[in-house]
């Protein structure tokens, strides 16, 4: 149960991860806006929680000394492939900080990222003070009041990346995958060979090639140039 739970718990941090991998792409660029900072904030969190969850029972697990060899081996596994999903997540809350401080929402003087219609019409003016809108205002500046947050939500990462490091000493060079290293490549040369084998057999079936048949193409080739040289002369000499 343990382990089942585990696994269910990081591959809901793999997908939250992913998805803040995904946002944060595009952050600085046409579609940044107020609700896509509102929502890298929603799904670091819940990455943020996932990530101390999964911790958690991953550590209580691979500190039992009573835990059997190959039990052990899948819980150190899910470890790697933990410490693999808090790396990114570690990087790309870096990578979002930068974006956001160097890409405020609200400038001072002229925004750094342009997005929606521009136009001196009332219609375009009625459509931009709509209530999510009127709510941004009332609310401020929030990509100024979240840079803080997500700075100490990344000290906060990289000290739980530490303390995993001192809890449980899991090297990840002496963690062996369930798959044999190069499986994929003798996978595409059992197809490859497969694929000359079967050409090999087309070629017995067709069998050797016969020198009669091959003078008789020949000749016939040679003497259908001579007929339509003969042909092109005849007509231009008429």
């Amino acid at each position: 149960m343990a382990r089942e739970e585990c696994k269910a718990l990081l591959d809901a941090l793999n997908k939250t991860t992913a998805c803040y991998h995904h946002l944060v792409l595009t952050v600085g660029g046409s579609a940044d806006t107020q609700d896509l900072r509102e929502e890298l904030q929603k799904t670091r969190q819940k990455a943020r929680e996932l990530a101390v969850a999964t911790g958690a029972r991953l550590t209580v697990a691979l500190r039992d000394r009573g835990l059997a060899t190959e039990e052990r081996a899948e819980f150190e596994r899910l470890w790697v492939a933990f410490s693999g999903c808090l790396d990114l997540l570690e990087a790309d809350m870096q990578r979002s900080l930068t974006l956001g401080a160097a890409f405020p929402l609200h400038a001072p003087r002229r925004p750094l990222v342009r997005t929606g219609v521009a136009g001196g019409s009332s219609a375009v003016a009625a459509r931009a003070l709509s209530a999510r809108s009127l709510r941004h205002e009332a609310e401020g500046d929030f990509d100024v009041a979240d840079l803080p947050e997500l700075e100490r939500e990344v000290l906060q990462v990289g000290k739980m990346i530490d303390d995993m490091e001192m809890k449980v000493n899991v090297p990840r060079w002496t963690v062996q995958a369930r798959q044999a290293a190069g499986a994929e490549l003798l996978l595409s040369g059992a197809s490859a060979g497969a694929s000359s084998v079967g050409g090999i057999s087309v070629q017995e079936r067709a069998g050797p090639c016969d020198p009669s048949k091959a003078l008789a193409a020949t000749v016939f080739s040679a003497v259908l140039l001579v007929a339509v040289a003969l042909a092109l002369c005849v007509a231009k000499l008429s």
